[in-house]
């Protein structure tokens, strides 16, 4: 299999994703990142989304909530190239009906090569990372 680059602009194109349990710190990280999170461009599944616009006053293009299809369309919108980074405060501890849907964009996200956080300090670390205000060749599967 032959891989190719596509590099990833300064500007990253960032989906912001959490369960119910990890709503509120999702929100809390994004307050305390906040002037890092508006110099990209952000996504969001619905709740998370609104919440926040809401509460953080941040430019975000929502999508359908999770359950109802927001996580297919993240996962998509990663195939396109449109999502560059993802960032989903998921919640190991509680049973999901749509369960099958994060695995699938787990697994999209990696086929892609998409850098992933999904917990506090993973985004920490990440988003605090030089590569974070430059540009970076990411490898991809063929296509």
């Amino acid at each position: 299999m032959e891989l190719h680059e596509r590099p990833l602009a300064r500007v990253k194109k960032i989906a912001l994703i959490a369960h119910d349990n990890k709503k509120r710190e999702l929100v809390e990280w994004a307050r305390v990142n906040r002037d890092i999170l508006i110099q990209h461009k952000l996504y969001a599944t619905g709740t998370t989304g609104r919440l926040l616009e809401q509460e953080l006053a941040l430019d975000i293009t929502k999508l359908q909530s999770g359950p109802y299809g927001g996580d297919q369309q993240i996962g998509a919108k990663i195939v396109e190239g449109e999502i560059d980074f993802l960032i989903f405060f998921w919640d190991p501890l509680s049973p999901l009906p749509h369960d099958p849907d994060v695995k699938a964009l787990l697994r999209i996200a990696v086929v892609w090569n998409i850098p992933i956080a999904n917990d506090r300090a993973s985004a920490d670390f990440m988003i605090t990372s030089p590569l974070m205000s430059a540009e970076y060749q990411r490898l991809l599967p063929p296509t």
